[in-house]
């Protein structure tokens, strides 16, 4: 499982990858703009915290291929490092992922919500596909089965895509998507929090503490013996 940070909050992917096993960030013309900074400040800094051999993924806004391309080359030459170019699912976007795969561009498709979108944008070339579980499930559809879906046939028919899971509202979301076999997911900070986060494994922190101290002494460590 890969695990990216759906974000362009600096501080928050700082702390992420000081903390986690983060091995990209996705971002978004919504996520972008609401750090209402310069863009491509925004995104060296993003760059500066998370380093060259880490993904980023960033979206372009071009409605034609001929647009879509055109953006597509320029964030290539522009930012650093891995860069996975994003482009919606349209015609003029398989298009755009069919143009810059044949250029040696990394792309990612994304505002997937069919499994046979995904499809087309792998056979297109698309390094990862992203498709929205929570947007799915908010129009009475199976994010999850979605997902699985698209797993299925990428394996049935031996491609290489990855799946790059987005849209999260809650942790079973990701624990269905894990499941179902998606390579990687992207999700938000305080997802990621919750990932781990358990009562239970408090109260054992809390009794180990609470145990140890009544033999060694309070804030003693291991390393003080």
């Amino acid at each position: 499982m890969q695990y990216l940070l759906d974000t362009a909050d600096v501080q928050a992917i700082q702390r992420a990858y000081d903390l986690y096993p983060v091995c990209g960030v996705t971002t978004n013309p919504t996520i972008i703009a609401k750090e209402n900074r310069p863009f491509f400040e925004i995104l060296r800094d993003i760059r500066n915290i998370i380093g060259n051999a880490s993904m980023l993924h960033v979206q372009t806004l071009g409605k034609t291929a001929a647009e879509i391309v055109k953006e597509g080359e320029y964030l290539h030459e522009i930012v650093a490092g891995n860069i996975y170019v994003k482009i919606p699912v349209t015609a003029e976007g398989i298009k755009a992922i069919k143009i810059l795969t044949s250029k040696e561009i990394q792309v990612t498709a994304t505002a997937i919500l069919t499994a046979q979108q995904a499809l087309m944008a792998a056979v297109a070339g698309a390094s990862y596909v992203a498709p929205y579980v929570n947007r799915i499930d908010n129009i009475a559809g199976d994010g999850v089965g979605v997902v699985a879906e698209i797993v299925e046939l990428f394996n049935t028919y031996k491609l290489e895509t990855k799946v790059l899971a987005a849209s999260f509202k809650n942790i079973q979301q990701i624990h269905g998507v894990a499941l179902a076999g998606a390579h990687s997911v992207t999700i938000n900070g305080e997802l990621m929090d919750g990932l781990l986060q358990h009562p239970l494994t408090d109260w054992s922190i809390d009794r180990f503490s609470c145990d140890w101290e009544g033999v060694y002494g309070k804030n003693k460590l291991v390393s003080d013996l």
